[in-house]
């Protein structure tokens, strides 16, 4: 059993802050854990623009607190995210979030990131794993 606060990873390797300044997450549940998973709080700041794309991963994104504008870069399809609204990237789509206040959220990723992940030139996560 793993019990586990967002305080306790504070300013810890679990909690990253993006080199793009846009945003932060806490890692509470990690690849090495094993359990096929990982579990984040996510805080994409006010003002901000992140465009995304996971390409190696699927994501659930459950909004827990602020407003934001989630647009599809596919089809240019927009949505209005709010607290309790959840999305499902599981189509790898393409898409950017522009949070109108923080905009603070629990995403579930599959397969599970390691906690090193940052998002590249084309915002991709890459595939890092657990050794051993």
């Amino acid at each position: 059993m793993i019990v586990r606060s967002f305080k306790d990873i504070e300013n810890t390797d679990r909690h990253v802050k993006a080199a793009s300044g846009t945003w932060e997450s806490k890692r509470i549940v990690l690849a090495k854990e094993k359990v096929g998973f990982s579990l984040h709080e996510t805080i994409l700041y006010a003002g901000t623009e992140t465009s995304m794309w996971y390409a190696h991963h699927i994501e659930a994104v459950l909004c827990v607190e602020g407003e934001a504008e989630l647009t599809d870069d596919e089809t240019g399809e927009t949505h209005w995210i709010e607290p309790g609204t959840m999305y499902l990237l599981n189509g790898h789509e393409h898409h950017t979030l522009r949070p109108k206040t923080d905009f603070r959220c629990v995403c579930v990723f599959n397969p599970p990131v390691t906690g090193r992940e940052d998002h590249d030139e084309n915002g991709v996560y890459p595939l890092l794993t657990e050794e051993g």
